[in-house]
């Protein structure tokens, strides 16, 4: 039977174990020390005796992995429902494509306004390409012929970067474009993220315009997705300024309801040469996020 209680005792070996794992994974690794120990710290003085219960337990945890250098992805999720072994990756496998079928691989709504104008919403986040690839694909050839296309990212909360990668492609023409680096702990991995010269289904191509909608709530794969096509020149950003968070991340199961985040990579964009963590995506028009989708028909002439 599970159960969301915790004793002192329990509390704190969930917080050495987090310590350890950030010390053990974390991409920057000079932080890594600086941030395990101070969570190791708190667990030593009793700072988590009175977390008695799993989800205190992720927020106070949360909040004193964020003291150092504020990464976003950096956290402890609660679940009410108990969480799987996620070191177990047919299960991991298994509950990504249920999400996936479940929501359309994140191709939440595709639309074709007056003026032949496409809209795309991405929610809640865009699945790896491997589950959500077709769905992508067939999204995405809907609005080929369309002469203009809106990405809708104001709910989107996450995402990998290769569906990234992938949905990008349909916006350029068949010559290969570099999107992103993902620099991994010690730097000596770096993994590049490029258009791809051949797609199924018709791509949208690289001359009509594209406009990219944000939120504050607009968060990671999300992120990406707007930071790319901006920093690129292929699309404007209307909206409001997103979430922050740049780092992907692994989740490992610290207790029954209880997942660690740990980031394992930052990206570097190839323009920028750097990325929008902490400081998120600033939009080249700002407006309230209910009213972006509005100043986006106007902007293209509706």
């Amino acid at each position: 039977m599970s159960t969301n209680a915790l004793t002192a005792g329990e509390a704190n070996a969930v917080a050495l174990q987090v310590s350890r794992l950030v010390r053990e994974h974390y991409v920057f690794a000079d932080k890594a020390e600086e941030i395990a120990d101070g969570v190791a710290k708190a667990a030593n003085e009793g700072a988590y005796d009175t977390c008695t219960d799993a989800a205190k337990l992720a927020h106070a945890l949360t909040e004193q992995l964020q003291t150092v250098n504020g990464d976003r992805h950096l956290r402890v999720l609660y679940s009410s429902e108990p969480l799987v072994d996620l070191s177990d990756p047919a299960e991991d496998l298994r509950i990504w494509m249920a999400a996936a079928d479940s929501t359309a691989g994140g191709m939440s709504k595709v639309e074709i306004r007056t003026g032949n104008i496409g809209l795309l919403e991405v929610r809640p986040v865009l699945y790896p390409a491997v589950f959500s690839g077709d769905r992508i694909a067939a999204a995405l050839t809907l609005v080929g012929t369309c002469d203009a296309l809106i990405l809708d990212v104001r709910h989107c909360v996450g995402g990998s970067p290769d569906a990234v990668a992938f949905l990008c492609s349909y916006l350029f023409d068949d010559e290969p474009v570099h999107l992103n680096s993902m620099k991994f702990r010690g730097e000596e991995k770096i993994e590049q993220s490029w258009t791809q010269a051949w797609l199924p289904g018709r791509r949208f191509g690289s001359a009509k315009p594209v406009v990219v909608l944000t939120s504050g709530a607009t968060f990671s794969g999300g992120e990406e997705l707007a930071y790319d096509l901006q920093q690129i020149g292929r699309a404007r950003v209307i909206g409001e300024q997103t979430g922050g968070g740049a780092n992907p991340r692994e989740g490992h199961r610290v207790h029954e309801h209880l997942e660690a985040t740990i980031p394992v990579a930052y990206p570097v964009n190839p323009v920028s040469g750097t990325n929008w963590e902490l400081v998120g995506v600033t939009p080249d028009i700002s407006s309230p996020s209910d009213q972006a989708l509005a100043r986006a028909l106007r902007e293209l002439g509706q």
